[in-house]
């Protein structure tokens, strides 16, 4: 296994080769507008991944990928005489998903805002279905009912009953 960094060097050094002659052109009318994104070499440097895009429509890719195809010795043999290694790479093109999965992402985000926008519309306009306020309230206890009542003994006291629940201790009147 080689070392990582030197294959990275060779993948670089690749990615140049295969662009430049491409900037020169090859006698392909099916070449479309290609750019190379990336190149990815094996460990043992055996093998170069060659990734890129085509700017164009479906049939401009795949007239492209098929002048690529043609013309994978050339660039074989041309990476060959520019880098100083044994032995030289195989070379496979392999289109790049790149901007396919950028609209993707794209539509997916646009999506995502239109949702957004609707269920703050929602949210807005929304009316509660019960009462606004659905918690059961504490009883007040008006201190003043006792005054009210003539016919009460002063013994006889009036007991209003025990409210139940959580809050029951901190509702109970005090005696």
């Amino acid at each position: 296994m080689v070392d990582p960094a030197r294959a990275r060097k060779m993948a670089d050094r690749i990615k140049v080769i295969v662009a430049k002659r491409l900037e020169r052109g090859i006698r392909d009318p099916r070449l479309g507008f290609v750019t190379i994104t990336d190149v990815k070499v094996t460990g043992d440097l055996q093998h170069a991944s060659v990734f890129y895009t085509v700017y164009g429509s479906e049939d401009e890719r795949k007239d492209s990928a098929a002048a690529l195809k043609a013309a994978t010795g050339m660039f074989r043999s041309e990476v060959g005489k520019n880098i100083t290694a044994r032995l030289t790479p195989s070379i496979e093109f392999i289109a790049d998903g790149i901007p396919e999965n950028a609209a993707l992402i794209d539509d997916l985000l646009r999506e995502a805002r239109e949702r957004d926008t609707q269920v703050d519309e929602m949210a807005r306009t929304a009316v509660y279905a019960g009462d606004e306020d659905p918690y059961v309230k504490p009883r007040e206890w008006a201190e003043d009912d006792d005054e009210d009542d003539d016919d009460t003994d002063e013994d006889e006291v009036e007991v209003a009953p025990a409210p139940t629940g959580r809050h029951a201790a901190a509702t109970e009147p005090d005696a």
